[in-house]
């Protein structure tokens, strides 16, 4: 849960990201990525938030 902040930071600075919590899921959407992708995770799952962080900041979704 504790990294659950630090990800809705890095999505509200891109207009391009879709943040989504509902009923303990989280829901990522690149939508201006080929395909719209979507990570789905659990709110509490900070190994995975982590990793979706490390992807939108430093990943192939940096730049959208």
């Amino acid at each position: 849960m504790k990294q659950l902040g630090n990800l809705a930071l890095v999505c509200v600075q891109r207009r391009s990201i879709l943040f989504m919590v509902e009923s303990g899921e989280v829901r990522v959407t690149i939508r201006k990525a080929p395909g719209s992708p979507s990570f789905y995770l659990r709110w509490d799952d900070d190994k995975k938030i982590e990793e979706v962080i490390r992807e939108l900041n430093f990943g192939k979704y940096r730049n959208y």
